[in-house]
């Protein structure tokens, strides 16, 4: 499944895209993650989606997600968001639903408290992210995702159709009920957590397990005859029995989402997804097999002289790191030691590509800027200062090369160290350098 970068834009950027002329479509939706405070584009499958934040001019602002669309494709467009939604709800766990749309010449935003809002609360100015989510390309996946969704949109607001919603994700997959009823009686011993102390509660019970949730789940909530088994809206044994049994089913729809659809989430991506990806066409099959397994090699010249720029995400490359040159200081175990400086050499910056396991890593201790160069500019400080404290800050550095995705380092995560304001410090850095630089030009003061 493919997870290309998303790119994300925020700030004026982002406001003159939504002043532009339209026609616009504008989605209000109910969210269970953390939505963000301001306007974020993304660019995603081809599309712009911006993501109305929940605040405005200091006041709360209604969240939803608007997306260029001409009169006459409204269903396109909403459809679009429809999908959207559905993969952010799974990548983000958590659900993103709509609850109603409007289309016109501007982005209006739309606004019904009772059925738009973000329950988590919002996300930081710069801090949404939902980058490399998966890009869902077959009707099976599509509308598993869907369903996923509305269940998780319908649980705690009502049980019995969150049960029946999220009984689709799986049977919508089956042509024949026989393979359907196989595939869960086997999932159902994979289950962990409270789904299986719910599992064995109905087990304790004398009940087969796979049956109950069709007969006593699927079937009583979606029929409704007097003489079979339903789920009765005015008793509450019905009503618990239901809620009791909604963690089996929502575990089994995710079972099927990651391991049958494989579908990741921001989690699982995080663990599994290859960094180096982008940059391993540049690397022969033989050199690449050699680093994968850990091997030392002695051929990685196509790395050696490789131009980048080193950037902070999400804004991209920082000013006066733009275009860095890359000298592979060493190779060993399938680590690769790289230098990457400036035009002047007045700014290095240290990077470590693990191949076995796919990871960058920055390297703060081994970078820094050439103090006593005649080279080095205001400009070169700051860029240094704005990459070392925003990595030490638990930022992601990003490493970039023309037409090909973004390449992310691994989050520092300091130790015995409390990393000081961004901002604060880098003032302070670029502060210290002009007085070292005024001093060293005054003439020396002689004493009579």
């Amino acid at each position: 499944m493919r997870t290309p970068y998303v790119t994300h834009i925020f700030g004026e950027e982002v406001e003159r895209k939504l002043r532009s002329p339209g026609p616009w479509l504008t989605a209000g939706v109910a969210s269970s993650i953390a939505w963000p405070a301001l306007e974020v584009c993304i660019l995603y499958s081809g599309d712009e989606y911006f993501l109305r934040g929940t605040e405005r001019d200091g006041k709360p602002s209604p969240p939803g997600i608007s997306i260029r669309c001409r009169s006459d494709t409204v269903d396109t467009g909403i459809s679009k968001v429809y999908r959207l939604t559905s993969v952010l709800s799974w990548f983000l766990e958590g659900y993103v639903d709509v609850s109603g749309y409007i289309s016109g010449s501007r982005p209006f935003l739309y606004g019904d408290p009772r059925r738009v809002f973000s329950s988590l609360g919002q996300a930081g100015t710069k801090s949404f992210n939902c980058n490399h989510m998966p890009i869902i390309e077959d009707d099976r996946t599509r509308i598993a995702l869907a369903f996923w969704r509305e269940g998780l949109r319908l649980t705690n607001v009502h049980d019995g159709y969150a049960f029946l919603s999220l009984y689709k994700v799986i049977e919508s997959q089956f042509l024949k009920s026989g393979k359907k009823g196989k595939w869960i009686t086997d999932a159902i011993d994979r289950l962990s957590g409270d789904a299986a102390k719910r599992v064995a509660e109905l087990r304790a019970a004398g009940l087969d397990v796979s049956r109950h949730i069709f007969d006593s789940g699927r079937c009583a909530v979606a029929h409704a005859s007097i003489d079979a088994e339903i789920v009765d809206p005015d008793l509450p044994e019905d009503r618990r029995r239901l809620s009791s049994d909604l963690v089996i089913i929502r575990e089994l729809a995710h079972l099927y989402i990651r391991d049958e659809l494989r579908v990741p989430t921001a989690h699982s991506l995080h663990r599994e997804r290859n960094r180096l990806a982008p940059w391993e066409p540049l690397l022969s099959t033989r050199s690449l097999g050699r680093l994968r397994r850990g091997r030392t090699i002695a051929d990685i010249s196509p790395l050696d002289g490789l131009k980048v720029g080193v950037g902070i995400w999400p804004e991209g490359p920082i000013p006066g790191l733009e275009e860095m040159t890359l000298h592979v200081e060493s190779v060993r175990d399938g680590v690769v030691k790289l230098i990457a400086a400036n035009p002047g050499i007045t700014v290095m910056l240290a990077f470590l590509l693990d191949f076995p396991n796919g990871r960058i890593h920055t390297n703060l201790e081994e970078g820094g800027f050439a103090e006593n160069s005649d080279q080095l500019t205001e400009k070169h400080v700051r860029a240094y200062a704005t990459y070392f404290y925003h990595v030490l800050a638990n930022k992601i550095a990003e490493l970039h090369r023309a037409n090909v995705e973004p390449v992310d380092c691994e989050v520092v995560i300091p130790v015995n160290i409390i990393p000081p304001d961004p901002t604060e410090a880098i003032e302070k850095s670029v502060q210290i350098f002009r007085e070292r630089r005024s001093a060293a030009q005054r003439p020396d003061i002689q004493h009579g």
